[in-house]
């Protein structure tokens, strides 16, 4: 899986967050993931998805694509295990940590938050698998 992501093009990157940033590496970045979905759970498009860093102020944009997907890519190290992020979909925000193996070099890194109307859902043992699917689009 890891060469699927080292594959996407720095232009693709780019294009999924708003700051560029060395995240050429695993343990340079922390990805999150999900879908967002109005009350009737329907997809929404075009809507903007926020990763803020708590510690240092930061925000990583992306924004949803016509089935309601979204990637927003963090610049974190392994020293930034468990920091705080606010992950914010419309007026919905939820806090998380940042959780990851920093011992554990090869495996990408992140979590999977889903929105529908005002609320927010984490499954993090869904991100692997949703990055999987999301890369063979």
């Amino acid at each position: 899986m890891a060469w699927y992501w080292r594959g996407l093009s720095a232009a693709a990157l780019l294009a999924l967050t708003s700051v560029a940033e060395a995240t050429h590496e695993v343990n340079h970045r922390y990805g999150v993931l999900g879908y967002v979905r109005d009350g009737a759970g329907r997809p929404v498009s075009g809507s903007q998805v926020r990763v803020t860093r708590e510690k240092t102020g930061l925000v990583y944009r992306g924004r949803t694509d016509a089935d309601g997907f979204y990637v927003v890519i963090a610049h974190l190290h392994d020293e930034d295990l468990l920091d705080p992020l606010q992950v914010t979909a419309g007026r919905t925000t939820v806090r998380i940590e940042a959780r990851f193996n920093p011992l554990n070099v090869r495996t990408e890194r992140g979590t999977r938050i889903d929105f529908a109307s005002n609320r927010a859902v984490e499954q993090p043992e869904m991100f692997a698998q949703t990055l999987d699917e999301y890369l063979k689009r």
